[in-house]
């Protein structure tokens, strides 16, 4: 898989530009925008590890707080090589105006540990896990910050999570969300954030005239997003043609059976080698003739060198901030619809703040009542999207982010923060 395009700007100053736009079309003072674009607290860690073979390695860990104006902070922890500061700050100020545009009550914020979760074992992990979480346990509590999974990351990191926690403060079920539904997770969260994307592209569908069913998707990225949302797009009658991941791709005209993917994926660990399909890279993904292209895994990767060969209908940004300003410029100009990341993706916040609810409660929803109020949100918070689209004359990306930005200065200037 291709990794994400240098730049010569930061992510977090990359994701600015977005909110800077919004905040101009706001006429927000730059006492306000000060206030919203920089990160209210900003916690960095050294992590010693006790390595296998008996030697001890020190990570670093971050844990950014954007903005907490809306609610406790809610983000999720990435365990990634490239999960530095300014990539941490990006993803937690994305998750400040995700949580506002689907209107749910928490603020945003973000953690991440440079690592590599493939090369470590179980136990490393497990170990790296409890530092972590015993390093940002003075910042984070059931109504002041609730982590998350996020890349690199899963429900039994989540479980760790939990279980160092609760060893300080008692059993806290609440202070992380994405468990395991046996220690209070939410049925339908592994789920989430590909079914929310599959709604919005139901609906999506509606207004640009594509039909879903015999459409075709290209989808980059097979880990949790990707994976569910193929199956469900190949559920619904679309045609996967391609799908990439770490180890390689799998590419067929006519339709990958995403059933038997799965079960190849869990037999050797990649897409690739899929029996029926052709070899491809992420690069050649890119530039397939598609109706979706659905970058599922890194950021950054749609970029201004790949941009001008992109050829499906519609992007559909299941990853955190997959498309550079500048890529999305060129899209733009190409008549390249954009669904934007803090709309597509916000499926798996969603499902968790149901969970947080339930965790509140001490009580557990049935997996319909879970995919009902999911859908609910995703097509409330496209609608309105839509609506500023067809008001304003502008994209779907600087739509989602008017509504975002709008709410959390509302609310800003309610508190009296100013």
């Amino acid at each position: 898989m291709a990794t994400a395009a240098k730049s010569k700007l930061s992510a977090f100053d990359e994701v600015n530009i977005f909110f800077d736009k919004a905040a101009e079309r706001l006429d927000l003072d730059n006492g306000v925008r000060d206030l919203l674009r920089q990160p209210w607290r900003e916690l960095e860690v050294s992590l010693p590890v006790r390595m296998d073979d008996g030697r001890i390695k020190v990570f670093h860990g971050y844990r950014v707080q954007h903005n907490g104006a809306r609610g406790p902070f809610k983000g999720g922890v990435r365990f990634h090589p490239n999960a530095d500061k300014n990539e941490v700050r990006a993803l937690a100020s994305l998750m400040t105006w995700k949580t506002g545009l689907m209107d749910i009550p928490f603020g945003g914020a973000k953690g991440g540990v440079q690592c590599d979760p493939r090369a470590m074992s179980e136990g490393e992990q497990n170990r790296l896990t409890r530092r972590y979480t015993q390093s940002i346990d003075p910042i984070i509590g059931v109504n002041q910050d609730i982590p998350a999974p996020d890349l690199g990351t899963n429900s039994q990191t989540m479980a760790w999570m939990m279980d160092s926690y609760s060893q300080v403060h008692g059993h806290t079920p609440g202070i992380v969300t994405g468990k395991p539904v046996e220690l209070g997770g939410s049925v339908g969260r592994d789920a989430a954030p590909g079914r929310g994307a599959v709604y919005v592209m139901n609906e999506a569908c509606k207004d640009l005239e594509i039909a879903l069913e015999g459409s075709t998707a290209a989808v980059q990225g097979f880990g949790q997003v990707g994976s569910w949302t193929a199956r469900l797009l190949h559920e619904r009658g679309c045609k996967v043609i391609a799908v990439t991941d770490v180890g390689g791709g799998a590419y067929n005209p006519n339709g990958i059976d995403v059933g038997d993917l799965l079960l190849h994926h869990a037999t050797v660990g990649t897409v690739n080698g899929m029996p029926g399909t052709d070899a491809i890279t992420t690069e050649e993904l890119m530039e397939l003739k598609c109706d979706f292209l659905i970058p599922a895994a890194i950021e950054r990767a749609i970029h201004e060198r790949n941009a001008p060969k992109v050829k499906a209908k519609v992007i559909v940004e299941a990853a955190n901030h997959p498309t550079t300003p500048e890529a999305d410029d060129i899209l733009n100009d190409r008549g390249i619809t954009v669904l934007p990341d803090i709309l597509v993706n916000a499926g798996g916040v969603v499902v968790s703040e149901l969970e947080w609810t339930q965790n509140l409660y001490q009580h557990q929803w049935e997996l319909n009542r879970v995919n009902e109020e999911l859908k609910k949100k995703m097509t409330s918070a496209y609608a309105k999207v839509r609506e500023v689209v067809g008001q304003k004359a502008i994209t779907y990306r600087e739509a989602a982010f008017l509504v975002g930005v709008g709410r959390v200065a509302s609310v800003v200037k309610l508190r009296g923060f100013i």
